[in-house]
């Protein structure tokens, strides 16, 4: 499922219209982004759980040239499923 079949089942399932269910869709993208660059945890009970974790800077092997290289630490988003989601994908 794309953006625009996920925006087709917000406006038919809320009975609103596709350019007001794409509103609705960028609006909630942009409000879990800006929790997460503020390093917020966005919980939508029900559904899951949205955080930002550290990695730590390690070192890592080139496989090309078998060298080590350092790996930078960074920040990438995670995300838990919560009991309700789980459940039904079973």
């Amino acid at each position: 499922m794309n953006k625009t079949d996920l925006v087709e089942k917000i406006a038919a399932g809320a009975g609103i219209s596709k350019v007001d269910a794409k509103k609705a869709l960028d609006a909630a993208v942009a409000a879990i982004k800006d929790g997460l660059v503020k390093g917020d945890k966005i919980a939508l009970v029900g559904f899951g759980t949205f955080s930002v974790s550290e990695r730590p800077a390690r070192e890592g092997i080139n496989p090309l040239t078998k060298q080590k290289i350092k790996i930078a630490a960074k920040k990438v988003a995670k995300f838990k499923a919560g009991a309700e989601l789980a459940d039904a994908i079973k």
